[in-house]
This record gives structure tokens, sequence and C-alpha cells, in this order.
């Protein structure tokens, strides 16, 4: 059976039913794909790190 319900993705902000889960927080699959395949030059490389740790600084709350 699979998941159908909606979530915000961490990275882009629109709502999505597939993609994963990290910790607590979900990442659409779109979002995903783009950011394992940018490079670490890339200047959105930066942005997609600034996102990620907002799921390390929720879990030290």
């Amino acid at each position: 059976m699979e998941d159908q319900t909606e979530h915000v993705c961490i990275i882009c902000r629109h709502v999505k039913q597939e993609g994963i889960r990290v910790v607590s927080q979900f990442i659409c699959e779109d979002c995903e794909a783009e950011m394992v395949h940018t490079n670490a030059e890339d200047a959105k490389y930066r942005y997609f790190i600034h996102q990620m740790r907002q799921i390390s600084m929720q879990t030290h709350l």
C-alpha cells in the first residue's frame, strides 16, 4: 500500500507526494535528483546545504 499523503519539501517548499524522509523532514524526489547531480562548485549547491542544515538544527532542539 502506497502512502498518498502530501508533504512540504524542505528544499523547494512545494507540496509533493513522492520523496524521501531525512530524520523528520521531507525531500521531494525532484529535489533529491537535482541534489545528487549538482556539482559542488555550482551556486545551487550552497542553497541545498543551507536547506539541509535545517534538518540538523531541528534535531538539536
